[in-house]
């Protein structure tokens, strides 16, 4: 677990900025996601590890019936409803639902939490098609956004980012199914507030104290000089797509 800490219980003091602030997925990975399956309004998905519900909802927007499942009551009580998302608590390695239940589970921006062998035993024994995940990553081929980076890795307290790409490694390599992978440009518009509250959504960055104000005091600077003058302008983001098909 990054820095010892449950990760369970991470953003319970984020849910807020989380639901607020974190970028969504480009149209194309959720139909790719999805793609090869069928009518999207027949399948059931488990989005595990959901967060506040931001791919629950961009699934559920295809037609799809969605099992959002979150251990984080403040994650869970940050979501926005949607009529075909439902909720529930859960883990990657106990989701408690039924063998082969559902036609896809996936893990959006969450999977490096328990990226484990039980997990993905569980992926394969509640799924009756498809495992995937999904996880967004900065492009820092783009100035600002590689400056935005070199900020977070000043400021980080633990090896999440570490735990992320090795993530996708882990996923990459799930047993006796076919895996596919593929990656999709786009980006995350920020006046200076939503960069702030970008920063105070990701659990291991500070938060508050001395270290929180150095980091926004940072943020300010950035902002002020590669906008220009400007009111926005836009981090650039890759996403990942991960497919298991059996």
């Amino acid at each position: 677990m990054a820095g010892g800490r449950d990760s369970t219980e991470r953003f319970g003091d984020r849910a807020i900025d989380y639901a607020s602030f974190r970028p969504g997925y480009p149209d194309r990975a959720i139909d790719e996601l999805l793609a090869g399956l069928g009518s999207p309004a027949a399948l059931a998905v488990a989005d595990v590890g959901a967060g506040t519900g931001i791919s629950a909802r961009a699934i559920a927007e295809r037609g799809a019936r969605v099992i959002a499942i979150e251990p984080n009551a403040a994650m869970r009580e940050a979501a926005h409803p949607h009529a075909r998302v439902s909720w529930q608590d859960g883990t990657g390695e106990v989701t408690h639902l039924e063998d082969a239940s559902v036609d896809v589970v996936c893990a959006c921006q969450a999977f490096h939490w328990f990226a484990t062998a039980k997990a993905i035993e569980e992926f394969r024994r509640i799924s009756r098609r498809r495992a995937a995940l999904l996880q967004n990553e900065r492009d820092e081929r783009d100035p600002f956004t590689r400056a935005f980076g070199d900020v977070v890795r000043a400021y980080a307290t633990d090896d999440t980012e570490a735990l992320r790409i090795a993530a996708l490694e882990t996923f990459s390599a799930f047993p006796n199914a076919g895996v596919s992978r593929s990656s999709y440009g786009h980006s995350q518009r920020f006046d200076l507030e939503a960069l702030i509250g970008r920063a105070a959504s990701a659990s291991y960055l500070p938060k508050t104290g001395p270290a929180a104000e150095s980091l926004h005091a940072e943020l300010t600077s950035l902002f002020a000089r590669f906008a220009g003058g400007a009111p926005a302008l836009d981090m650039a983001l890759v996403t990942h797509l991960i497919r298991a098909d059996w």
